[in-house]
């Protein structure tokens, strides 16, 4: 458990489907940092395997468990996480990474002065051995609204930020690439980004990963630039809209 309880509360939020490969190490790594005030949101997307049975039987009051009977998706399933959170500061959690000491009470500091972070982290593989050891360099990682548009940044497992960015950010626009992307371009629009050169997660590569940012995209590049004028949009509009 958390050394610094004085710091102020945090939601963690995780989306979780057919995880239990991997769930509880990852949640054991998340607990390790959390205090009492705490929460730790799952919001399970329908999962068949025995996820939410792990997850139930970890018996900690820190964890809201929010079950879905219909499928929607990884977005989707974000999103939910996200409306449930209580707390000022936000995190969002992956359920196959593993979070390393510190991550939290770091980022809560820098949050004391920017709207959102992002800490570097090492690429492992299945069996956490390293792959890169920075996913920072391997991605030339970087603020700017422009440069993430271009190349995305924003990972994730990798991000916390102030709850005050969603009144902008939610509800999540149809289509998007991917929610983080969405996230942190919108911080950026509230007020200081941060990114902080310092590998605080483990970001596991395997084979049943829902996306794969530290490989080259799936995408075709006709997709991608469709992706990114519709983000362009997006953004063009909540920001006239949320004036």
């Amino acid at each position: 458990m958390s050394n610094h309880p004085a710091r102020p509360p945090v939601s963690v939020c995780l989306a979780s489907y057919n995880g239990a490969h991997y769930i509880e190490a990852q949640i054991h790594s998340v607990l390790d940092q959390l205090s009492q005030q705490d929460e730790l949101i799952v919001s399970d997307d329908s999962s068949q395997d025995q996820t939410l049975a792990l997850v139930q039987q970890l018996g900690d009051p820190r964890i809201r468990i929010l079950q879905s009977t219909i499928q929607k998706g990884i977005i989707q399933n974000f999103e939910n996480a996200l409306s449930h959170a209580k707390h000022g500061y936000i995190f969002l959690c992956d359920q196959d990474d593993i979070w390393l000491p510190g991550k939290v009470d770091a980022c809560v500091r820098l949050l004391q002065t920017a709207v959102l972070v992002v800490t570097d982290c090492t690429v492992v593989d299945a069996h956490l051995q390293p792959l890169h050891a920075s996913f920072f360099t391997l991605r030339g990682s970087r603020a700017g609204i422009l440069t993430n548009l271009w190349k995305n940044s924003y990972l994730g497992c990798c991000m916390a930020f102030r709850k005050s960015i969603l009144q902008r950010a939610l509800p999540l626009p149809a289509k998007l690439p991917m929610h983080d992307m969405w996230l942190g371009l919108v911080a950026q629009t509230c007020g200081p980004v941060i990114f902080l050169p310092e590998p605080l997660c483990l970001y596991r590569r395997h084979s049943q990963a829902n996306s794969d940012a530290a490989g080259k995209s799936r995408a075709t590049p006709f997709q991608q630039i469709g992706f990114r004028i519709r983000l362009l949009v997006a953004l063009v509009l909540r920001l006239s809209l949320k004036q």
